[in-house]
Order: C-alpha cells, then structure tokens, then sequence
C-alpha cells in the first residue's frame, strides 16, 4: 500500500486507507489550523515561555499572511543546510514542489548530483563548520537569500559533536544569514529539548546545544530578522527498524520501564515534517517561538507497534515482543563512564553519552497531545505497510534497532517472491 508522498492539506484526502484511519482518530489528527486559529486568537498554545516574544492576547500571534498549509508560497529564496540528511533531502525537494527557489549546500556536491530529492535545486558546496568563511560572505553573499532552513544535527550525539554542529555551525550559518539580509531562520530542532530546559538530571549534550542555540537566536532576532525552532518528537525511520528483523522472525524488542510501562510516541513522516517545516515560510504563527510537533497518530507504545508489525506482516500466533528491563542501560552506562573517569578517556566519556541516548529514548515518552501540535496526514501504521510493501534504506544514524544484513534480506525476499 503506497503512503501519500506528501502532506499538502489539514483536510482528510478522498483515500479510503486515510479515511478509515481519521475515523478511529480523533479530529485532533487533522492539520492544525483551527486549533492554532482559536488558540491564537486568545494569545493560548504553544510553549508559553518560548513564545512570550511572538506576543500575546487578542491578534498579535494571527497569521500575518494567508496561508494554506502544504500549499503556501512566497516565491522566496530560500537554502537549506543539512540538505544531505534524512529530513534535509526532504526538505530540499518540498521546497522545488511548492515553486520556491531553493538552494541546497552540501559539504560534497557531488554526492548530491545524482539524489533525486535534489532535482530542480541548485546545489552549493560548502563547509558550513568554517566559520570564517561563513561570515566572510562566502556561505550567503548579501541579497542572495532570504529564508534559511537549517537540518542540521550531529551524527552521534556526542558532546564535541553537538556543540560542533547542533550549535556552533548551526549559529554558522545563522549569523551568515543575517549578514546576507534573510528575513527568517527556521530550526529543525528536537522536542526533547524540553529536557534541558528543565535541567533534567538525565538532559543529553545535544540537547543542551540545541537549547543553547535556539536562546542565539531569540537573542539575534530583531524587526528585520525572525526565527522558528520546530522541536519533532520523533522520525517514522528511527522507529522503523525492526520491520525486517520481525519478518525474518525474531522478536520486537522494547524496553521494560516495570509493571508493563513502556515508551510512547507519535513521530511524523518525512514528507510530513519537511511541509510542516517550509509552511514556516510564509506563516507567522510560530515566529520567534518554538512549535512542539508530532504527526497525527494519539500515540503509540512500542508493544503497540510490536503488536501492529505482526499484523503487518501477517504472522502467525501471538506477536513475539521481548521485554529488555530498563535497568541494564545502567549497568553499561555507569561501567562506561567509571571507565571515562579513572583513565580520562573520551572515547568511553563518548560511549556512555551513547548509552544515556539510548536509555533517554527508551524513557521518555515523545509524545505531543495538543491539537495544534499534531501535524500531517501519514499515521505510522500507513507508513509500516508501505515499507512492508517497499522496504526501506538503512540508515546507522536514525535506526535503533534493526541492521543493514537484515534489510538486505528482506529485500532479497521481496524479489523472490514478486518473480
């Protein structure tokens, strides 16, 4: 069963698959735009802290331009930095769909000339961690951009990792842009940002770094440049990875919290979260604020997609989950770091960030239940028979689980069996 590639309106789509879904859902899974229309309208929703500078009560926060989520177009010019990633590639081709000039910069353009989401971009070579060269005017020369969308994220999380490229050449390419004279910087950011801005004693270093840029950019923000930071909880690919593992029968794997506790989401799609993220063009909803944004599922435990997989995949008996307790994460993580501490070493100090990743994950539930922060039309269970139909690419960096053998597998199966 094809997913709908993309998520142009807040309205169900004539598709029976999509129908039968809004109908176990509440109206809450529709896009968003009454919700944020009524709770604009009397200065309510959002994050009340991070958008005390959108204002507040009456009319201030309403749209100052007609938008049409999915659809809107400025005729803009915008770029995208971290174009190369998952949401990045996304982004990049949302973008050339709507009818804006986008320009996507890669470290290696190359690699970049044969991606499929690139065409009908310019793509621009570019190291955005040189910071000179990106206030040099190298990056944007002046008048050359006026919005810029930033992906940008570490590769695994770590400290120097996440200052390295979450915050100093995300602020990059920011303090590039205003040089340049964009009108609007927006964030791809990540909802459990909200961790440290608790100072949650488990608050990760990327989150921090996240943090610490989004308070740059309130700070740089003034009547001729604006911001929005969109804080996803989750990607459809980074809950996705043991579809083939399941199929090749082993069991789901999810994390004991006690009492038969366990994690819950609702992660949004990548055509889903790449609209949501170029609407920020033309709607001022959100700006100089932060939107918490999850796709339009009420939300699911990983029993509940355990289970749902099973059926996916037609298998036989009941659906094998397997219970991992949760307290073995900190049997590794504080070996790991005793190991850090005694020898300095930050190659260990580097692994058990890994491990507190993993068991923050395996904790917290990434789940938002605001009407207006629910987005999209692709639930999860859509995007799990579409991959069970059509596999997926491996991707070390957004799979928890799952590896590049069994994929492979799988996908070797599916020739099998369509020959």
């Amino acid at each position: 069963m094809a997913v709908a590639p993309l998520a142009s309106a807040f309205t169900v789509v004539p598709n029976k698959s999509i129908q039968s879904v809004a109908k176990q859902q509440s109206s809450s899974t529709a896009r968003p735009m009454f919700g944020d229309f009524f709770k604009n309208l009397t200065g309510g929703g959002g994050d009340a802290e991070n958008n005390k500078n959108a204002g507040g009560g009456g009319f201030p926060n309403l749209m100052k331009k007609d938008t049409t989520p999915g659809e809107s177009c400025t005729g803009e010019r915008i770029a995208v930095v971290g174009a190369t990633g998952y949401i990045g590639k996304a982004v990049v081709k949302e973008g050339v769909r709507r009818g804006y000039k986008t320009t996507a910069v890669l470290r290696d353009a190359s690699k970049g000339e044969k991606e499929e989401k690139f065409k009908g971009a310019e793509l621009k070579q570019f190291d955005v961690t040189d910071r000179d060269a990106c206030l040099s005017g190298e990056l944007f020369p002046k008048g050359s951009v006026d919005i810029v969308v930033s992906c940008l994220a570490s590769r695994t999380g770590t400290k120097k990792d996440s200052y390295a490229i979450d915050y100093q050449a995300t602020l990059n390419c920011a303090e590039a842009a205003k040089a340049a004279g964009a009108r609007r910087f927006i964030l791809l950011s990540a909802y459990c940002v909200k961790s440290a801005e608790r100072k949650d004693p488990y608050a990760l270093q990327f989150q921090y770094a996240k943090m610490e840029l989004e308070g740059k950019l309130r700070e740089m923000s003034d009547a001729s440049f604006d911001h929005v930071a969109v804080r996803p909880t989750a990607f459809f690919k980074s809950v996705s990875g043991q579809l083939e593992v399941v199929d090749g029968g082993g069991p789901f794997v999810y994390f004991d919290l006690g009492e038969g506790k366990c994690a819950t989401c609702n992660p949004i799609s990548e055509p889903d979260l790449a609209a949501a993220l170029i609407d920020q063009v033309a709607d001022d909803a959100h700006k100089n604020g932060v939107w918490n944004l999850g796709g339009p599922d009420d939300g699911l435990s990983m029993k509940d997609q355990g289970v749902m997989i099973h059926g996916i995949l037609k298998k036989e008996g009941e659906p094998k989950l397997l219970g991992v307790p949760i307290g073995l994460f900190d049997v590794i993580i504080n070996g790991l770091q005793w190991v850090a501490d005694t020898f300095n070493s930050e190659k260990f100090d580097d692994a058990a960030e890994l491990g507190r990743i993993g068991k923050y994950y395996a904790v917290e539930d990434m789940l938002t239940t605001d009407p207006s922060e629910k987005y999209g039309r692709t639930s999860l269970k859509q995007h799990y028979e579409y991959i069970a139909e059509n596999g997926q690419e491996y991707d070390p960096y957004t799979t928890v689980f799952g590896n590049e053998d069994a994929k492979k597998k799988f996908a070797e199966k599916k020739e099998m069996v369509e020959a």
